[in-house]
């Protein structure tokens, strides 16, 4: 569900949440482009949390295909700007973005959260196999930075294979 960003802090890591709907919504920065444009601005994370799935999924969908027409450089610099945005929040902020991203996806319906789940499955799918090695290395540093309970309160969660 997350595109792993490096919370500034341990206490915040096991909250990948706020970043997952954010990341979600720009995961194709790192995807190939035919064409080159500017990359597109990073949203502000309070103002994409208050927007409904919805228009979530309408803005994530502008935001991939602006991302595939950036250059590879333009795409990096989005993730810069993106991560150091997140970084940014008080952790107050993240909180309530944290609760706010939960409360959402707690509304959806099973039949959504499947979709979004098969629809990540299919972006991962896409990568290239450095893509994907860089995915792998950015999640383990992520779990690098959490405490042996937040692990475990995440293994809780993910469902049997």
């Amino acid at each position: 569900m997350l595109l792993a960003i490096r919370p500034p802090s341990p206490s915040t890591a096991r909250h990948g949440s706020v970043a997952a709907l954010l990341v979600a919504a720009v995961f194709t920065a790192s995807l190939p482009a035919p064409a080159r444009a500017q990359a597109p601005a990073v949203p502000d994370p309070q103002a994409w949390s208050r927007l409904n799935p919805a228009e979530q999924a309408h803005q994530r969908e502008a935001l991939r295909r602006q991302l595939q027409n950036a250059s590879p450089e333009q795409r990096q610099a989005f993730r810069r700007e993106l991560r150091q945005r997140l970084q940014d929040l008080s952790p107050q902020q993240r909180q309530a973005l944290i609760g706010d991203a939960r409360a959402q996806w707690q509304q959806l319906s099973p039949e959504q959260r499947q979709a979004l789940a098969a629809q990540r499955r299919e972006q991962i799918q896409s990568m290239s196999p450095a893509e994907r090695r860089e995915l792998l290395r950015q999640r383990r540093a992520l779990l690098e930075t959490m405490s042996p309970e937040e692990r475990a309160a995440l293994r809780e969660k993910l469902p049997l294979r």
